[in-house]
């Protein structure tokens, strides 16, 4: 256990110190590695090389740059301004609507790009100003616009849903079915936060603007594309009518024609671009994924998983409690790492441990994911607040990470009704 202790150590040291995630792993596997093997430098390597290629040659890996494309041809688009014009025609009438607004557009656009930090940006320009212009206190809603964006990887087609299940072996798709009704109790407590934080201080958000009847229709009519494009996508994984990477490579196509239809997509050039920022992300992610699995092969030679399940053997820990100490280590995780990261650490380490414990491995996934959510909004790092503030350079630090904490309380309530009624993950896999 000592050398992977190390390891570890040596990983978030680095990290801290401003080195890529990536490069950490991927450096720290490699001489751990040589390391346990006496110093032989040629195997690790070996280990390395092999390690990479076959991963990187691998079709189920595909299904990422696929999903990554869609969320770019949308977020171009501009779809995000009418989602949240439709969500004002909803409820930006009412004491604290435009807040609630937000959320309810947070959670259809991350429902299409999948990603927090896109969800988070692209709110803060089109709701904020709003919310603004109306008199909203800028610690709800820098708030509800950082705690929306953590909507996006819970909501599928998720990204980190889709990692997950690659390196855990679960099926894609029945964690995106798991994944459903757990986004959608994170919408209803986000807008209930709202309700109530209103109700308890009214000038924190007061009503907005009715819209008028043809302005709503117009709204709801501009939105129809994209609620049918996640509808067949998702729909058709949930139902099998295709395969995860089928319908990765139908929403990247539907979506494409969505942006061409859309007047953003004129030019060879504009085409290019969008490509181009797929392919950044993509390998942003893909060398994350290499580097913590060259990592996670160090860790095993390590014994650290063997270790750990002679642990739980000896003080006789049971499947819950196992699962509450993996979320705290992701809570502190959390406040260094990304969402990838994490999972890429932790889940080869504590898979064997959970399966031997019995322990529901898609409700594990969705677990954690709620955990990873609450590390985007909460200090020290919480990369959604930083978000918000390179967006709104005028809102100080402190007040956003105030105006999140009604919704990490939010998020603690749904972490504590999913350990304490797993069915809320399972039951829609279950009628499926």
């Amino acid at each position: 256990m000592t050398p992977a202790l190390i390891g570890f150590s040596a990983v978030i040291g680095l990290c801290l110190l401003g080195l890529p995630l990536a490069f950490v792993t991927l450096g720290v596997g490699l001489v751990g590695f040589a390391w346990l093997r006496g110093w032989n430098w040629n195997g690790a390597l070996t280990m390395m090389g092999q390690q990479v290629m076959d991963t990187a040659g691998s079709y189920w890996l595909s299904v990422i740059p696929l999903f990554v494309l869609m969320g770019v041809f949308i977020h171009r688009a501009h779809i995000s301004e009418d989602l949240f014009r439709a969500a004002h025609g909803l409820v930006g009438h009412r004491r604290g609507g435009l807040a609630q607004a937000s959320v309810l557009a947070s959670a259809a656009f991350s429902a299409v790009s999948g990603s927090s930090l896109a969800t988070a940006a692209t709110m803060t320009k089109i709701a904020m100003p709003q919310m603004r212009a109306y008199g909203y206190d800028d610690r709800l809603s820098s708030g509800v616009v950082a705690a929306g964006g953590t909507l996006g990887i819970m909501i599928p087609p998720s990204v980190p849903l889709v990692v997950y299940g690659l390196i855990a072996a679960q099926d894609i798709g029945k964690l995106f079915a798991a994944g459903m009704v757990p986004g959608l109790l994170l919408v209803a407590l986000f807008m209930a936060t709202v309700a109530v934080t209103v109700r308890l201080w009214p000038a924190k958000g007061p009503a907005g603007r009715r819209l008028p009847g043809p302005e709503r229709r117009t709204a709801f009519l501009r939105v129809w594309p994209v609620l049918v494009l996640f509808a067949v996508v998702l729909g058709g994984i949930l139902l099998g009518v295709f395969t995860p990477t089928e319908a990765a490579g139908i929403g990247a196509f539907a979506a494409g024609v969505f942006a061409f239809a859309r007047g953003h997509i004129q030019t060879l050039k504009a085409l290019f671009s969008m490509l181009i920022e797929a392919v950044h992300t993509s390998a942003a992610l893909f060398a994350v994924i290499f580097g913590a699995l060259v990592f996670a092969n160090f860790i095993s030679l390590s014994g650290l998983p063997n270790d750990l399940l002679d642990l739980v053997d000896a003080f006789a820990i049971g499947p819950l409690t196992i699962v509450v100490l993996v979320c705290a280590i992701c809570l502190v995780l959390g406040m260094v790492f990304e969402t990838i990261g994490i999972l890429l650490l932790i889940t080869p380490i504590f898979l064997p441990v959970l399966h031997d414990a019995g322990v529901d491995l898609i409700w594990f996934g969705i677990v954690m994911i709620i955990v990873i959510e609450l590390g985007l909004i909460t200090p020290p790092i919480g990369l959604n607040v930083f978000t918000v503030r390179s967006v709104m350079p005028g809102i100080a630090l402190g007040n956003i990470f105030r105006g999140v904490i009604p919704f990490v309380i939010a998020d603690l309530v749904a972490l504590a009704l999913l350990l304490a009624f797993p069915g809320i993950a399972l039951a829609l896999l279950h009628w499926l």
